[in-house]
């Protein structure tokens, strides 16, 4: 009998993140407390650029945004959000949107497995992503469940189960 396999992937739809920051865009230009404090929201290459007169109006509208975000099933864990940062008149803050699984949180997600999942499941680094392979489904589903309860920073999908 041929092994089991799964792909543990960290995605995020880029066309839903696009849409998330138009409506936020569309949500910061049309608020009445958002009128004169100068506030956007808008891509700046692969990052997001939010501007605003005061910190407190920038975080408004972060928080705008994470709200967006939420609504269209992108987790804030793919979310990566710097200080604000004053800069003449205005304040800064950039957000980068996370893709993929890097090397770190790869390696914390194969030693829960490697720890804590059923023997026969082995597990390896591919790149971006993790290969799971058991000869038993049971064993994988599993892992699915222990590493939906682990308290990671990543946004996790399995995809590809065979």
């Amino acid at each position: 009998m041929a092994d089991s396999s799964f792909d543990i992937v960290s995605k995020v739809d880029h066309q839903e993140a696009d849409n998330a920051l138009n409506q936020a865009r569309k949500e910061v230009a049309q608020r009445y407390d958002f009128k004169g404090t100068g506030a956007s929201i808008e891509w700046s290459g692969e990052a997001i650029l939010i501007k605003a007169s005061t910190e407190e109006r920038a975080k408004a509208a972060l928080d705008v945004l994470q709200s967006k975000l939420v609504k269209r099933g992108i987790s804030l864990k793919s979310l990566e959000t710097g200080e604000p940062v004053q800069g003449g008149k205005e304040v800064r803050i950039t957000s980068t949107i996370k893709d993929g699984i890097s090397q770190e949180s790869a390696k914390k997600i194969s030693k829960i497995i490697r720890d804590e999942a059923p023997r026969s499941v082995k597990s390896q680094i591919q790149g971006d992503e993790l290969r799971v392979q058991s000869k038993s489904r049971d064993d994988l589903q599993e892992v699915i469940r222990l590493l939906k309860a682990a308290d990671l920073d990543v946004d996790l999908q399995f995809i590809n189960y065979r």
